[in-house]
């Protein structure tokens, strides 16, 4: 067990029962988001450390929602493909349903579980780990909850940080208001990060050993079957020979703007497609409403598509807008697009994942915000593969209607150049074993 300072030790006593203050309102929470998704209180008490189905000695793998748990598929696969059993565990519905459905025959073979990750109280979590007994635990991206963290140092379970990244808002707040928030993260095992950016902010916080190892979101495997739905339902809307723009993860606050940003486009080349995908499907009505408010013809996929995207009748010939109101189709939607702009970086909250537009060869633009994604968005910059745009309507559509732009072999060559984290994931986690 790693030391503690008083400082430290202070904190987690105050943390502590701030939880015991906070628990009621945590479960008020959970009760509403239940409203709109009953699955945030399905197996409510495996959010208090109770695992129905241990695999003793699995490898425990962190992925708070759907694209942590994307990013983690091609390490959990090569960890069962070796022989490991992984235990998986989410925060939010969707990340746990990806997570069922992709170890679906895992799970049946009794080789993979999937369950909520317990609440981050000290007696939730040693109960959690306690019942789980894994061999080793890995935090995907940036997940990381103080009282997990010491609660595995203190029964010994090897617990790392992976694919991990310490985004420069964080870093600052937890240098000048949160520092016990930041010394907590010196309790990990170590950390295997995306880049010697990240390396530098970890080794301030006493995390050690560290290893850069890369992104592991560029080497998760491309669905085909959705790549091919994606290129029939563009045919089937017309607009092979038109230009399609797909807006992928816009969040709430960005609406409005790119609301505007589409009728500029449209204004400049009235025959573009734009394909919408908002970031969460609590907000698939409001943003229905928003398009149609701002005059523009939206088709929605739920309405409209069955299985495979496929059309459930005919087609209206006059689509501006298609409102990707599902989960799990994204490659789909990129699939459709000539170029894509992703959201989250419009407002502070900060850019999303970029990796997978890539991975299609799709040149992306994003907002000015994106400490989220420091990497890969800095190298991305300077290939040329991503371009930052100003909130403005007129400037995006400009930008959009571009005539030049990046190639899609020119983002290919890149996205090619950054793969083999999968390969440098494994070797560090093993070595990191092989030592204990």
């Amino acid at each position: 067990m790693k030391p503690r300072g008083t400082g430290l030790t202070l904190f987690f006593v105050a943390y502590s029962a701030a939880w015991v203050i906070l628990l009621p309102v945590m479960l008020i929470y959970l009760m509403r988001r239940a409203r709109k998704d009953p699955r945030y209180t399905r197996h409510l008490s495996e959010r208090f450390g109770v695992v129905p189905a241990p695999l003793p000695g699995a490898v425990w793998i962190h992925a708070v929602s759907l694209g942590e748990f994307r990013s983690a598929v091609p390490l959990a696969q090569a960890l069962l493909a070796r022989g490991e059993a992984v235990h998986i565990t989410c925060l939010t519905p969707a990340g746990r349903a990806e997570a069922e459905t992709t170890l679906a025959t895992e799970i049946a073979t009794g080789r993979a579980v999937v369950t909520w990750l317990p609440l981050d109280m000290g007696w939730t979590c040693r109960r959690f780990l306690r019942a789980a007994r894994p061999k080793a635990g890995l935090l995907m991206e940036m997940e990381f909850w103080p009282r997990l963290i010491e609660s595995a140092d203190r029964l010994g379970v090897p617990l790392f940080a992976c694919n991990a990244q310490y985004p420069e808002k964080t870093f600052a707040r937890d240098t000048r208001i949160t520092r016990p928030l930041g010394q907590a993260m010196g309790l990990l095992a170590g950390a295997m990060v995306k880049s010697d950016l990240h390396k530098h902010r970890f080794a301030a916080r006493g995390t050690a050993p560290l290893h850069v190892t890369g992104e592991l979101r560029f080497d998760q495997p491309v669905p085909d079957r959705l790549v091919q739905a994606g290129h029939a339902l563009r045919a089937r809307l017309g607009a092979t020979d038109r230009p399609v723009i797909t807006i992928a993860s816009a969040i709430a606050g960005e609406d409005d703007l790119l609301a505007g940003a589409i009728r500029e486009i449209r204004a400049r080349r009235p025959d573009t497609l734009v394909v919408y995908v908002p970031r969460a499907p609590e907000r698939f009505d409001t943003v229905a409403d928003i398009l149609q408010a701002a005059d523009l013809k939206v088709l929605r996929r739920s309405a409209a598509l069955g299985p495979d995207l496929a059309p459930r009748s005919a087609l209206p010939g006059d689509v501006q807008v298609l409102l990707g109101d599902s989960m799990g189709e994204m490659y789909a939607y990129l699939a459709m697009a000539d170029r894509v702009i992703v959201g989250g970086g419009f407002v502070p909250k900060g850019a999303h994942n970029i990796s997978e537009a890539f991975a299609l060869g799709k040149p992306v633009w994003v907002g000015e915000h994106i400490w989220t994604i420091a990497y890969p968005a800095q190298e991305a910059l300077a290939a040329g593969v991503l371009q930052i745009l100003p909130a403005d309507p007129g400037a995006i559509a400009t930008a959009l209607c571009a005539a030049d732009g990046p190639t899609p072999a020119e983002v290919r060559d890149f996205f090619a150049a950054h793969q083999g984290a999968l390969g440098r994931t494994l070797a560090a986690f093993d070595s990191e074993m092989a030592r204990r």
